[in-house]
């Protein structure tokens, strides 16, 4: 995605040596992450997200493989499967755990037989990524032609962006727990009678936002002209900048409301004024239960009344 000055990366303030290379130098971020199907405007919920749905998964023994057909190919998917493949095309990447947690009931066997299916029709890919010093996190996302299956399905509303392919290496796991960071959140959405209706992830914002503000360029900077851009997108400026969030949640309300709301999975690593420009934005703060207790620290130094939820 390109930046310009005013564009502020909701990724800038990770750890900055995870984005180096082996001499040092800033590695190249994709300058235009294409791997996004095109959505036309649809209203229709997001039934694969929706919680309820999740718990009531067809029996295995009654969900039989139908006919999907892409082009002069066909492809015998059971139901669970094509839900499988709209959770983890909505999210670009899930960790296998999570996926089996929050989608299958803990139901690691089931999930291991599907995923298996899928990947043998080359619908799903997977991949293992170091983490620590001894541990691995293994890693799903859709293949082009799984992207293109789901949507011909027409198992996701119109509208909802779907994703393939493993991006950003070096924020992989981050864009992984975004997954989790969605079952929290959908949550409490649903505590309140709600219901999610559309995923969008920073790499849509992104395109979006930084479309207007070429056009900005051109026809000059004012603070007036930012804050108007700034407004179209429903976000806010921060000290000259437009902050990005990693997830936004659009959802119904229990009155039939469209709402949406902003989430920020935060790492120790943030910078304090990167994370207090993340509160001054009025998103809501998620972390990692170990690194919670640190970012809270900060924004209590720098006197921000903002809570940080436990991921």
């Amino acid at each position: 995605m390109s930046r310009d000055t005013f564009s502020f990366d909701s990724r800038d303030e990770r750890d900055a040596a995870a984005r180096r290379d082996n001499n040092g130098r800033d590695s190249q971020s994709p300058s235009n992450p294409q791997r996004v199907e095109q959505r036309a405007t649809s209203a229709e919920p997001l039934p694969s997200l929706d919680r309820s749905d999740r718990a009531g998964r067809m029996p295995e023994a009654l969900d039989s493989p139908r006919a999907q057909h892409v082009g002069d190919r066909t492809y015998f998917l059971r139901d669970s499967e094509l839900q499988t493949l709209a959770e983890v095309g909505t999210f670009r990447v899930i960790a296998a755990p999570d996926l089996a947690h929050a989608s299958y009931g803990g139901s690691g066997a089931r999930m291991e037989r599907e995923i298996r299916r899928l990947k043998q029709q080359s619908l799903l890919s997977e991949k293992s990524i170091a983490v620590g010093r001894n541990g691995t996190y293994r890693l799903l996302t859709l293949t082009k032609q799984g992207s293109r299956l789901l949507r011909k399905s027409g198992r996701v509303p119109a509208e909802q962006a779907i994703y393939h392919g493993f991006v950003k290496p070096r924020e992989a796991q981050h864009d992984a727990d975004l997954y989790r960071l969605y079952q929290a959140q959908s949550e409490r959405i649903e505590a309140a009678g709600g219901h999610p209706t559309r995923v969008v992830l920073d790499y849509e914002l992104k395109r979006s936002l930084n479309r207007d503000l070429a056009v900005l360029h051109e026809a000059g900077r004012s603070p007036q002209a930012l804050e108007k851009i700034a407004e179209r997108h429903a976000l806010a400026v921060v000290n000259g900048k437009i902050p990005v969030p990693d997830l936004r949640v659009e959802y119904d309300t229990a009155d039939m409301e469209r709402m949406h709301v902003d989430l920020e999975l935060a790492t120790r690593n943030y910078r304090p004024g990167a994370l207090a420009a993340k509160a001054k934005a009025g998103f809501s703060l998620y972390a990692r239960s170990e690194d919670t207790s640190r970012l809270r620290r900060v924004l209590d130094e720098r006197e921000i009344t903002t809570q940080i939820l436990s991921l």
